[in-house]
């Protein structure tokens, strides 16, 4: 087991079960990422850290109450499908939704859910456009700037439910400038994998 594998198993408790199931996820996130833009090249050797880890530390933010999560632009997976396999893994009942535009990306997450037989929801439809979820956790990595983001997420999060949004170096100032438009508590959680970036715990949100 490599060192970053290795790291990420004893962080996050995980079984050598659950260690196979993201096995197979990177490899194929390895394979089709030659063919389409899944994850930024550089990055594919760094996974583990770079988007296991960063995508599994939101998991521990959400309420343990949530019953249904939605991923807006999921993209690669991340953090969907990632939190989807902890999930189960940890007999969460969650049903995630990963919402998807790009029809190549959507079927890549598709094939994700049942290689490692995890079950997650994947729409390949626009944001806006999509059937409102009605999710109790709403997520979204590197998807837009927070006073646009608002909007998507207040379409699909239902009522009382929390927003985990990573967000990097302008995350203060990414606030700042949302509450112009925006009401909403918000609190930082520092990243556990850039010192520079922060998860954004975001509730009660309402236009101004």
């Amino acid at each position: 087991m490599n060192d970053a594998k290795s790291d990420f198993a004893q962080h996050f408790d995980v079984s050598r079960e659950t260690l196979d199931r993201l096995e197979v996820y990177a490899e194929l996130l390895r394979k089709w990422t030659k063919r389409i833009n899944l994850v930024a090249s550089g990055t594919v050797d760094t996974l583990w850290q770079r988007h296991f880890t960063d995508s599994a530390q939101i998991l521990g933010l959400a309420p343990p109450s949530a019953l249904k999560w939605a991923d807006l632009g999921s993209g690669g997976g991340f953090p969907g499908a990632i939190v989807a396999i902890l999930a189960q893994a940890g007999n969460h009942n969650v049903d995630v939704t990963l919402i998807e535009s790009d029809q190549r990306k959507a079927a890549f997450l598709r094939v994700v859910a049942r290689e490692t037989e995890t079950p997650f929801t994947v729409l390949a439809e626009r944001i806006e456009a999509a059937d409102p979820v009605g999710a109790d956790v709403v997520t979204a990595r590197a998807l837009a700037p927070l006073d646009l983001l608002l909007g998507y997420v207040v379409r699909h999060i239902a009522p009382g439910g929390t927003a985990l949004l990573p967000k990097g170096i302008h995350a203060l100032s990414e606030v700042e400038k949302a509450r112009k438009t925006w009401s909403f508590t918000c609190d930082l959680t520092p990243s556990m994998t850039d010192p520079q970036a922060a998860i954004l715990k975001i509730g009660e949100i309402q236009r101004v």
